[in-house]
């Protein structure tokens, strides 16, 4: 049992990784990816890497290609859930393989000046007397990470990309990378595709580096995700454009609500048609290539657990406040109380006027000094799931019976949970409501499947990460969204689009 318990945890890490894409060019840059298995030895990479890629949310030699006909560059798919592409660094250009991710903004590489980091040893580093283009900057900078950080100082020179050449972009030498994650990953940097206002050092991301110098047809870029296992081709990004045979119709789009990442405005989630109340009013959400699953609020997260039988944790405070607040919640609602107010008038939360003063659900499981915050907390969760159950009609018996299944439902202390294989015909369809319409997810797209030691695992793809006001309540709609539906980053009009895969 503890070594399937391993092997689950393990697994679940895979699934949260960041993944990429890449390009061609005549106005556009198409880059395919391809399809490597699941392998053993590189579980623990993957593990460090999901950690490392969403805290870090927050914030050798030939002749350049553009002569040639080939304007397209081959990623590897790493474990189904992380892809790399090669680009090459200086005249003539140093290759790097790096991490595509719209969730930050920098491109940087391992310096020849790294002395005192072994991840800089084991992987490519940029050498900038061997650059006829390379101009010096040398203004220092710092990125922290959950475990470690890098640091280095920026410099400037060509970077290819497919068969384009951005000239004199500013990226980071990296002097020092302490987290382990870049000591056995396989990837030498990371090319952020998000906005400028969360660029360390003012870098102008690639993407708007291509707009000034005119390299590309249109202002947008485009990822299509291959979710077939079985495919040759793991998917596409495409600079300048989209490629029409990988949607159908037309895309949905919705404004940039605010500039940094590819933020925008989302309403419900409906769980088999029916609302789950937390984002009934609105949720902010962000597209981002850099997070494998769907990362909500553990609310609905513990929702989503219960209608497809997820399993998670059992939170002894979550079933306490239901046992004894429970009833006292149910009649407070029908009352006619206001939701907001319930937990203040019961004791467990603290109002300061327009929500409470507990660290506004950061993650239940992550909340280990139990305390006031943890019961106001499940008080708030509790509150959502009665009310859901009043707008049903159902007994009083049935609706605390409800709250209190959910409870058992909260995901583990990871977010993350498992489900049985053999139930996935039976799970029901859930639906993001994006610009007044819904984008539906089947059991078949929302369900991943690792196969591991003759052994299928089913991970839910949905994971709980809660961020509070005034920034959150947040969805974070990584490649299990983005792999049903086509996505077009327009940085030209700033907003996103979506149609559906083909």
């Amino acid at each position: 049992m503890g070594q399937t318990h391993l092997l689950l945890v393990t697994c679940l890490w895979v699934l949260s990784c960041v993944l990429l894409l890449h390009a061609s060019s005549d106005g556009q840059l198409r880059i395919n990816l391809n399809k490597k298995r699941l392998d053993k030895k590189t579980l623990t990479t993957a593990k460090l890497t999901r950690q490392e890629s969403h805290l870090l949310r927050l914030d050798g030699s030939r002749q350049y290609l553009s002569a040639s006909n080939d304007d397209t560059v081959p990623l590897d798919n790493y474990l189904d859930t992380q892809y790399f592409g090669e680009v090459g660094i200086g005249t003539p250009p140093q290759n790097f393989t790096v991490i595509f991710d719209t969730g930050s903004s920098n491109l940087w590489v391992p310096s020849s000046k790294c002395y005192f980091s072994i991840a800089c040893y084991l992987h490519h580093r940029y050498k900038s007397a061997k650059s006829r283009t390379y101009k010096e900057n040398g203004e220092t900078c710092t990125i922290t990470y959950g475990s470690g950080q890098i640091a280095g100082f920026f410099s400037e020179d060509n970077v290819l990309v497919g068969n384009l050449v951005v000239k004199n972009q500013k990226f980071i030498e990296t002097t020092r990378e302490t987290s382990p994650t870049f000591i056995i990953g396989k990837f030498d940097g990371i090319i952020g595709l998000g906005f400028p206002e969360i660029s360390v050092g003012a870098a102008p991301p690639i993407w708007q580096s291509m707009k000034e110098q005119k390299l590309i047809a249109k202002d947008v870029f485009s990822f299509w995700l291959n979710r077939d296992p079985d495919a040759s081709a793991g998917g596409e990004l495409v600079f300048g454009g989209v490629d029409r045979k990988h949607y159908k119709g037309s895309h949905t789009y919705v404004p940039i609500t605010r500039k940094g990442y590819w933020q925008f405005d989302m309403g419900d989630l409906l769980i088999g048609g029916h609302s789950s109340g937390f984002c009934a009013g609105g949720c902010a959400a962000i597209v981002d290539s850099g997070t494998s699953l769907l990362a909500g609020p553990t609310t609905i997260v513990a929702q989503v657990n219960h209608a497809i039988g997820a399993e998670g944790i059992i939170s002894a405070e979550c079933k306490q406040v239901v046992q004894e607040y429970g009833e006292m919640i149910l009649q407070l609602l029908i009352a006619q109380t206001s939701p907001q107010k319930v937990c203040t008038q019961i004791g467990l939360c603290v109002f300061d006027g327009t929500h409470s003063v507990s660290n506004p659900i950061e993650s239940v499981a992550e909340k280990q000094n139990g305390g006031s915050d943890l019961f106001c907390t499940a008080c708030e969760m509790a509150v959502i799931w009665i009310q859901n159950q009043l707008r049903e009609n159902k007994t009083k018996e049935l609706i605390l019976n409800y709250a209190n299944q959910l409870c058992e439902r909260l995901p583990s202390p990871n977010g993350e949970s498992t489900v049985d294989c053999h139930h996935i015909s039976k799970m029901p369809n859930l639906a993001f409501t994006i610009a007044n319409k819904t984008f539906t997810l089947t059991p078949e797209q929302y369900i991943v499947k690792l196969e591991q030691a003759g052994q299928t695992i089913c991970i839910s793809g949905f994971m709980a990460y809660d961020i509070p006001p005034p920034r959150g309540p947040l969805w974070i709609l990584g490649d299990v969204f983005m792999g049903a539906y086509h996505t077009v980053f327009d940085f030209g009009e700033n907003r996103i689009g979506f149609a559906k895969s083909a």
